[in-house]
């Protein structure tokens, strides 16, 4: 995993923007692209919708999703809608919520969607966040979805919120060409260090054949940097 330190939140954000947009760009066919909700990805998002990146040749979807329907203020995926795709000619992906479906049958369809897009190769780019619990998508200490080895996306109970998520698993991250990974703040530095000692779910981000870039700022860096 590799380690990249930015001055700021607003430097990561643009730093990490660059970068996105660039691979975009860089794309011989189709780029598939996973996002994730937070206010650290949110502010990226912002950034990357200032710079117009091909969005005609982009697969998006979601690294994990709460289980509220797809309006709802907590909703990764009303996030990225409101923050970067307005008014953008995209294809964006997102798991199906209706009072009628149960989460594990909506993670089924999202994960053979999932699989459709991905049916000659796993994703270009997956940007994640992290807790300061060291959970990155909706892979939280402690719950089923760490064991997964034969599923790409799940229904995991967080006992810790007392909800349930939708989330993509290892197998699917790992085989992810680019796993980039946005931490900004000082509340973070101590998971940021445990992460690096594989002690956390996001640690265990470098553990397949992906490529991981952690883009971080001063403070969430002050105790490896």
């Amino acid at each position: 995993m590799e380690l990249l330190v930015h001055d700021s939140p607003e430097t990561v954000a643009e730093a990490v923007a660059d970068r996105i947009a660039g691979l975009i760009a860089e794309a011989d066919d189709r780029f598939s692209l996973g996002l994730s909700g937070g206010t650290t990805p949110e502010d990226t998002y912002r950034a990357l919708w200032a710079r117009a990146p091909r969005w005609d040749r982009v697969d998006a979807w979601l690294s994990d999703e709460r289980w509220v329907p797809p309006d709802h203020e907590r909703s990764n995926g009303a996030l990225v809608a409101r923050a970067l795709f307005d008014d953008a000619d995209v294809s964006f992906d997102r798991p199906r919520w209706s009072e009628f479906l149960t989460p594990a049958d909506s993670a089924a369809h999202y994960e053979a969607r999932l699989r459709h897009i991905h049916r000659e190769s796993g994703p270009d780019l997956v940007l994640l966040g992290m807790g300061e619990d060291g959970h990155t998508a909706s892979l939280f200490p402690g719950t089923p979805a760490l064991q997964v080895q034969d599923r790409w996306y799940v229904a995991n109970p967080v006992p810790q919120l007392g909800e349930q998520r939708l989330t993509a698993t290892f197998p699917l991250l790992w085989g992810a060409r680019l796993l980039m990974v946005l931490v900004v703040g000082v509340g973070k530095a101590q998971a940021v260090r445990s992460s690096f000692e594989k002690a956390t779910p996001a640690g265990l981000l470098g553990e397949g054949g992906a490529e991981v870039e952690w883009h971080v700022d001063r403070d969430a860096a002050s105790l490896i940097a």
